[in-house]
């Protein structure tokens, strides 16, 4: 076909070429600042909220009861609900588009499953490495997922989603069956982890989070306008020069692996990854290259919102980030789907 190909029903749309550079690099610039504007905004007042209040100035004074609670207790929490919400957000974008798939989320391969059976492995046998089994749990689903999927060299799409899907349901099980032999304070910490929640890390934690999560979100955003082309179809974006088998095998590691870190820390947190995108992709279009920077900083906002909430509704008691996140996420989406007369992925 000479033309641009008509998108079918479930495919994401794709800015049109007659688009200027300038009007595109002007949009991504302005919406971009707004969602930077809004994660500071969000980063700096949420250590400040709690149910004890603390003062900055004694904070910043040096050891006092508030110094302790701002940079110890709070100010760790935060940053790991901006990383993780990123990242998540992140991989939700990226997924929706490689899968074509407006159901599609960071844990549809299954590799938050399998962090899960490693973590509760670890709770248990005893064992204090929880983080360490939840990543080599993930990365084990990963490979077998990828191993299934690989087609020769390429790799297709749809057995990858029946292939997370069945890894999904296989982990599931485990759980159960660990679930059922536990004790009751082992069952107590699995049923806690699969909640999903933030508590507060070490800052050397936070370090290699860090060191992880923002190159590979900077890799993914470098190639937005290749996700542009690929949300199209793999024949759609190899005519127009892309090598859609080693982006697409980028893309799903580089997902994964966010997906893999961010659970291994907090458990799985669901719906960070579908309503941020969606919500974003209503008021900003389906351009990647405006909508992965966007969601980069609208997802860590979120999460911290919804974290900050949980700890503070009903304190002294937390409600767990990852409840919260479905309750709040829930109802929205069900709004958004009713507010639109057109679906969310046209």
């Amino acid at each position: 076909m000479d033309g641009k190909p008509e998108i079918a029903s479930g495919q994401a749309c794709v800015p049109a070429e007659r688009d200027k550079p300038d009007r595109i690099a002007s949009r991504a610039t302005y919406a971009t600042l707004i969602a930077v504007i809004a994660a500071i905004a969000v980063g700096l007042a949420s250590p400040l909220i709690g149910s004890t209040h603390i003062s900055l100035s004694r904070a910043f004074a040096g050891a006092s009861p508030d110094y302790e609670i701002f940079f110890y207790a709070r100010l760790p929490r935060v940053l790991l609900a901006m990383i993780g919400g990123a990242a998540l957000s992140v991989t939700g974008v990226l997924f929706q588009c490689m899968l074509r798939d407006p159901l599609a989320e960071p844990y549809t391969l299954g590799v938050s499953s399998g962090a899960s059976v490693g973590a509760v492995l670890g709770i248990c046998f005893g064992l204090r490495a929880t983080g360490l089994l939840s990543l080599g749990g993930a990365a084990l689903v990963l490979l077998i997922v990828l191993g299934i999927a690989l087609e020769g060299r390429r790799l297709s799409s749809f057995t990858l989603m029946l292939a997370g899907v069945t890894m999904n349901s296989i982990a599931f099980a485990i759980i159960l069956f660990l679930h059922s032999t536990a004790t009751f304070s082992q069952s107590f910490a699995i049923s806690r982890w699969l909640m999903g929640g933030l508590d507060a890390v070490e800052y050397s934690t936070l370090a290699w989070l860090v060191a992880v999560v923002l190159p590979v979100c900077a890799a993914v955003i470098r190639l937005a306008r290749q996700w542009n082309l690929l949300a199209v179809g793999d024949d759609w974006a190899a005519s127009r020069g892309v090598s859609t088998g080693a982006l697409v095998i980028f893309g799903y590691v580089a997902g994964s692996v966010l997906t893999g870190l961010v659970t291994s820390l907090t458990g799985p947190i669901g719906f960070v990854g579908l309503i941020v995108p969606h919500a974003l992709r209503l008021r900003l279009g389906a351009d990647h290259r405006v909508l992965l920077p966007c969601s980069f900083f609208a997802g860590g906002a979120f999460l911290c919102v919804c974290d900050t909430l949980s700890r503070t509704v009903i304190a002294p008691t937390e409600i767990p980030a990852g409840v919260l996140t479905a309750l709040a996420g829930g109802p929205f989406f069900i709004w958004l789907l009713r507010s639109r007369r057109r679906s969310l992925w046209l």
